[in-house]
């Protein structure tokens, strides 16, 4: 432990990111800024021969160009597909995805592959730390094992710790250095050594007394934010049969300046974290004999959103005497949030397929978004085209 605390400290520790996407990319470049040796991993080719090229895949970053000019420019970074490098870092962060499978269960065949990738390349004196976001205990009870069958001892031969991410794509108000880090380590050194890496690279760290908090702080940040769009998503639906404009009562309730928190209703619930993250927590609870009959509502009420569009399109057109089959509906903005191209997890997807299958004409228009990959329901996503490509 002393000798890793010295590296850090005199920034000569070598720094792997493991995925090199929305998180990966911006955590790289935050310790090559601090000053660390920096190499990442990631299994795309394509994105490693962007990132040593310095062309830019991630155009909501703030001077996005000038990131990734600066990571290839420098020869304290480089990226890789090579993962027998892994033994030259002294600390391995893992920033993949943890997707849901088909019946809405964990789906942590990422995390388990750069177990399997660290696992034979583990030494003495190393860090692992997983910052994807899953359920409490998935750092023990995952990692632990495959480093522990190396013959490794915990605590005193490598050090093993959970660091949630917490990025915001698009939002460029908050710089990643800038938002507080939680660290929770499987032990007391694990902690230490994961507490001082990252607090060499940014401003607040707050260390918790064990990985499982740290995995269900994680949690809990963003099923609170399911479970209040869940909420105003329903007050939506409830006021509008009361012919109550929503957006009027949010103003004015807005108006109270403690004791309430804004959130806006929509056409459901996008991006990787909020339609995930909370399934993870009710398929943990099951496990322990426990129901989080509060979480699964809301996922049912953000859940049901989107047809609820497709249901007020269709009203919409036979007011006007026209039925859907057969219109053109066009959708403005495809993008889960604002000012980005990222379209993973968004609603759209479901309102597409929705009107689609009661014969509507769709296209799409979104600045950011050139093409619209909807899922099919057989799995093989195809890519439609653009409003300017169906003129055509």
């Amino acid at each position: 432990l002393r000798d890793f605390l010295v590296k850090v400290e005199n920034r000569t520790a070598v720094v792997g990111i493991m995925g090199l996407g929305y998180v990966g990319l911006p955590l790289a470049s935050t310790f090559h800024t601090a000053g660390f040796k920096t190499i990442g991993f990631d299994t795309d080719a394509s994105k490693v021969e962007a990132c040593n090229a310095g062309v830019s895949y991630l155009e909501h970053l703030a001077d996005s160009k000038g990131v990734f000019q600066r990571l290839a420019e420098s020869d304290s970074f480089s990226a890789t597909t090579d993962m027998s490098l892994l033994g030259d870092a002294d600390a391995v962060l893992i920033t993949v995805p943890t997707p849901l499978g088909p019946s809405f269960e964990p789906d942590l065949k990422f995390v388990e592959a750069c177990g399997d990738s660290i696992a034979p390349r583990l030494r003495s004196g190393q860090l692992v730390v997983l910052e994807s976001t899953t359920y409490p205990g998935t750092t023990r009870e995952v990692l632990q094992p495959r480093f522990d069958a190396r013959g490794l001892r915990l605590g005193a031969d490598y050090f093993l710790a959970f660091s949630p991410e917490r990025e915001d794509p698009g939002n460029r108000r908050h710089a990643m250095r800038a938002i507080p880090k939680l660290v929770g380590g499987l032990e007391p050194g694990s902690g230490r050594a994961a507490t001082a890496l990252y607090s060499a690279a940014f401003a607040s760290v707050h260390q918790v007394s064990r990985a499982e908090v740290a995995e269900a702080a994680k949690l809990l940040e963003n099923v609170y934010r399911a479970v209040n769009i869940a909420l105003v998503n329903e007050l939506k639906l409830v006021l509008n049969k009361m012919d109550i404009d929503i957006w009027e009562v949010l103003d004015a309730a807005e108006t109270k300046p403690f004791g309430f928190h804004r959130f806006d209703p929509g056409p459901g619930w996008g991006g990787h974290c909020i339609p995930v993250d909370p399934f993870y927590l009710t398929w943990k609870a099951r496990t322990v004999g426990m129901h989080s009959h509060f979480i699964e509502l809301a996922g049912e009420i953000n859940v049901q959103m989107p047809l609820h569009v497709v249901a007020r399109v269709q009203e919409a057109l036979n007011d006007a005497g026209k039925p859907l089959k057969g219109s053109v509906v066009l959708l403005l903005g495809v993008a889960y949030k604002a000012d980005i191209a990222d379209t993973r997890e968004t609603p759209a997807f479901v309102i597409w397929r929705e009107l689609e299958k009661r014969h509507a004409l769709v296209a799409f228009h979104d600045p950011l978004v050139a093409s619209f990959p909807a899922r099919a329901l057989d799995g093989h996503p195809p890519v439609y085209p653009s409003r300017a490509e169906m003129a055509h």
